[in-house]
């Protein structure tokens, strides 16, 4: 028997495929960290894409509203004269069934001028100190809150209140009308309860253009400002009118309009005075000036001023509106217009005045009449009316009355 022994023959080949199978392993390994970190590249770089998309687009709608604010902008205001109360008046819009005062009949002939402008502004010669103080009559007007209300259904956006008769009622009396106008959602400004109230820059937008008011009084006929409150009312001083333009500049004010109480009582024309203001107001950055006080209608006047840095700008100042609502009796004292102004704010900055217009207006006393006597009149529709025969309640004296009235007004401002 053979003794030889047999070992079996081992095989290469699991070697090798443990080797392979390490080696698919590594690289099914790498596969998927390169695979991971490629996924996460794209991420950050999408991300970085979407940033830099939103910034661009951000960047557009910046230019795109750069480029709105550079269009021209443009807005109607309608400015109104003096607003008084005599007692006559008062007692005339007392119901004695009521016990109310309704005023709103003496606009309602003119109220359709003074609702469809952008902005209406008007200027306030009493005071709303309250029935507790007594209304009364001049030196000292004191007038019912019923007159705001009335003065609000017609439109009128902004009272100016810097005037001469602001402190006849006081302190309170001047802080309890700007309570009233508050109540009547009629913004004002002029006059002020606290120093923070005065210097907060009067500052509306309207339809885009940032429009800056500032009002000013010579004085309050002879009545002291209260001790410890300056603040109360704006005198015209040289030094607070250019702080005031200062700060309307500083806030990027597009327009700057001032509101005056100057000029000498019943004078048709402007004094000297009145003039070197406005070109001061001019020269320091007003556009529009809007006078009132004289309780006639003065002239106005466009103008092409050359400012300090060779600049020219067109400017218009209208010195004196006359009475809007008033029972007084020297000439020219129940005349006064609805003045019309279309101003633009241009693309390259300047300010234009497109169209100046006026409605010729008169206080009306009919003395036919035992209640409700006062009525403002539209002089030209009145006398177009009873010529072509559409009003017959007109009549030949009141006809001739009105056509006597709108001569004197043309005769100050012209056709």
């Amino acid at each position: 028997m053979n003794n030889q022994t047999y070992y079996p023959i081992k095989s290469k080949t699991p070697i090798f495929l443990t080797i392979f199978l390490i080696l698919l392993c590594i690289l099914i390994v790498i596969f998927f960290a390169f695979r991971k970190n490629f996924t996460k590249t794209t991420e950050v770089a999408q991300i970085n894409l979407n940033t830099q998309l939103e910034q661009t687009e951000n960047l557009n709608k910046e230019n795109t509203q750069k480029e709105e604010q550079k269009k021209d902008v443009s807005f109607t205001l309608t400015a109104l004269g003096d607003v008084l109360c005599h007692n006559t008046q008062f007692w005339d819009a007392y119901n004695r069934s009521t016990g109310e005062y309704d005023f709103s009949y003496v606009f309602q002939d003119i109220k359709q001028y003074t609702e469809k402008s952008d902005v209406t502004i008007a200027n306030l010669e009493t005071s709303f100190a309250g029935v507790d103080k007594g209304y009364s009559n001049y030196p000292t007007f004191n007038s019912p809150d019923s007159l705001v209300t009335a003065l609000k259904n017609i439109g009128i956006d902004i009272i100016t209140t810097a005037g001469n008769h602001c402190l006849d009622m006081g302190f309170s009396g001047l802080s309890r009308t700007i309570d009233v106008l508050n109540q009547n959602e009629i913004e004002h400004l002029g006059t002020y309860q606290s120093e923070e109230e005065q210097n907060k820059l009067f500052l509306k937008n309207i339809n885009g253009a940032k429009v800056a008011f500032i009002n000013y009084t010579y004085g309050t006929n002879g009545i002291p400002i209260p001790s410890g409150k300056d603040f109360c009312v704006n005198l015209i001083d040289k030094d607070l009118i250019e702080k005031h333009i200062e700060q309307a500049k500083l806030e990027k004010a597009d327009i700057i309009i001032a509101c005056m109480h100057w000029g000498t009582e019943y004078r048709t024309t402007a004094n000297e005075e009145q003039k070197e203001l406005s070109d001061f107001l001019f020269q320091t950055g007003v556009d529009i000036i809007i006078g009132n006080h004289p309780h006639v209608i003065e002239p106005f006047e466009t103008r092409e001023v050359i400012m300090p840095n060779g600049s020219v700008k067109q400017c218009f100042v209208a010195y004196a509106l006359g009475n809007f609502t008033a029972d007084q009796n020297a000439i020219n004292t129940r005349d006064s217009i609805i003045l019309n102004l279309k101003i633009t704010k241009k693309a390259d900055e300047s300010v234009s005045i497109d169209t100046i217009d006026y409605i010729p207006i008169y206080m009306y006393k009919n003395p036919s009449l035992s209640i409700q006597k006062f009525k403002l009149i539209d002089l030209k529709k009145s006398i177009a009316d009873y010529e072509n025969g559409t009003n017959s309640s007109i009549t030949s004296t009141q006809y001739n009355l009105f056509k006597k009235e709108l001569s004197q007004i043309q005769k100050i401002l012209g056709e």
